[in-house]
């Protein structure tokens, strides 16, 4: 047997808050390049972990030529963009899967202390670029020695 439904005109409304819930999400929580990106345009999955030492960041960009790719350091923030340059769509035969991406990529994080950028070192193999960034002296931890009398 169907189940009836009461008709309400006000249930498909969607309250402000509710709207301004799904706008937040959307824009920071779960934004759309993160998941789905936009045509031509990737983001790039990064690790950034920290010693006493220095600060490590490693990406994972395969296809790519280390010339390809530009990176930056301002203030605290780094900035790693390139660009993938991929076969163009052939017009023989039908695609049943197409996900290998092509297009300019960006990718900007907060380093989570300040780094010396010129002491900085870049290594890339096997299409995996790990950063080495030594902290600045002021940053680094210090221990301090205690005397007893």
């Amino acid at each position: 047997m169907a189940n009836l439904v009461r008709w309400d005109p006000f249930r498909d409304m969607v309250t402000l808050r509710e709207a301004m819930d799904r706008l937040f999400e959307e824009s920071f929580v779960r934004p759309r390049g993160a998941l789905a990106p936009v045509e031509g345009v990737a983001s790039l999955a990064l690790d950034v972990f920290e010693s006493d030492d220095d600060v490590t960041v490693k990406a994972s960009i395969p296809g790519l030529k280390p010339e390809d790719i530009d990176i930056s350091i301002t203030g605290d923030v780094l900035t790693i963009k390139g660009e993938t340059h991929g076969e163009r769509e052939e017009k023989q035969g039908n695609y049943h899967v197409r996900e290998r991406r092509w297009g300019a990529f960006q990718r900007a994080v907060s380093l989570p202390t300040l780094v010396k950028a010129d002491k900085a070192d870049a290594v890339f193999e096997n299409g995996v670029l790990t950063l080495t960034l030594p902290k600045v002296e002021e940053v680094k931890p210090k221990s301090i020695k205690i005397k007893a009398k």
